[in-house]
Order: structure tokens, then sequence, then C-alpha cells
């Protein structure tokens, strides 16, 4: 028998015992938390603009850097996590979810100590995702600039 022929018959018997997964289930609490997890941001920002009379844009970043507060403090309690396991892409998508992986990367590797271990393996995950963003912002940058003289 070839190994091909083998690693077949293995993927066809594991399949007849894998779970299936309820998709519909699955995409509705994904929707249901992403979206309160954006309601949540909607009243925060509200909040800074109805208490400390922000413009909308003004309510923005500390909206944001709240949602990134909480997200880091309960990832740190392990209540994020759960979230996730329950909500899926629902608890991932927002910037919460961001700040979710680069505390995570934090907390996995403190026994490293501070520069080698947090430091450098803190952005291992949203690193990529850090660079992709500048990277596509400068060079949108560049066509509008080009294209509005």
């Amino acid at each position: 028998m070839s190994k091909k022929f083998d690693k077949q018959n293995y993927k066809n018997a594991v399949k007849d015992y894998q779970p299936k997964p309820n998709l519909f289930k699955n995409c509705l609490k994904a929707f249901v938390v992403g979206g309160l997890i954006c309601v949540f941001g909607q009243l925060l920002m509200d909040f800074y603009m109805n208490v400390f009379d922000f413009s909308k844009k003004d309510a923005a970043n500390p909206t944001a850097s709240t949602l990134i507060l909480i997200s880091s403090i309960l990832t740190g309690l392990g209540i994020y996590d759960r979230l996730g396991q329950f909500a899926g892409a629902g608890s991932a998508v927002p910037i919460t979810g961001f700040a979710n992986a680069i505390t995570s990367a934090a907390l996995e590797h403190k026994s490293e100590g501070l520069v080698l271990g947090v430091g450098s393996n803190m952005f291992k995950l949203a690193g990529s995702v850090i660079v992709f963003g500048t990277v596509s912002a400068y060079i949108v940058g560049i066509i509008r600039f080009l294209f509005t003289q």
C-alpha cells in the first residue's frame, strides 16, 4: 500500500467520527457577540461625546483606548478567552480581538522576561497586521496624493 492510500483511508475513517459543526448556530453566536461588542463601543463613544462634550472625531480615540484596555484586562483574567471560545470570529473581528491577540502573546511569554519575553513576542501575531496596515496606508496615501494634485 502506498502512503497516499493510507492517508486517504485515515481521512475517511476519521471523518465519520468528527463532530459536525452547526454553521447557523456558530454564525449567529459570532454575529450577536460581535454586534454586542460594537454596541458597547458605540455606547462608550456616546458617553465620551455627551459627558466630556467631545466631537464624534475626538471621541473615537478614547473609545478605542477604552475598548483595548477592557479587552486586555478581560484577557488577563481569562474571561475574553472563554468569550472567544463561545463566539468564535465574533470576538476576534473588532478592535478587542486585536488587543486580545497582543495581550495573550505577552502573557504567554512573560516568564522569559520583559524584553526578550514580552517585548519580543508580543507582536508576533499582531506584527503582520500592523505592518500590512502601515504599508497599505502609505501606498494609498501616495496614490491619493498623486491623483489629487
